[in-house]
């Protein structure tokens, strides 16, 4: 097994932190995700989706459910 030493200001400011190796190779893949990047229509959309919430015109699921026929 290797001994490793830890200096004592890291470890006084808390800036130490240990953890496996296989948790730190799936933090560092994160990195390499590529980020979502909505298109003008989709921001768009969301804009006028946020405005009708505002304005209360919205469904709930069960009046949704009714409308589009789905109950007996």
């Amino acid at each position: 097994m290797n001994t490793i030493t830890i200096p004592k200001k890291m470890a006084q400011k808390d800036d130490l932190i240990v953890i496996p190796r296989k948790d730190y190779e799936f933090l560092r893949q994160l990195r390499v995700m590529k980020e979502f990047s909505p298109s003008t229509a989709q921001k768009k959309a969301l804009a006028q989706a946020e405005k009708n919430l505002k304005k209360g015109k919205t469904l709930s699921f069960n009046e949704l459910v009714h409308k589009l026929g789905f109950t007996s």
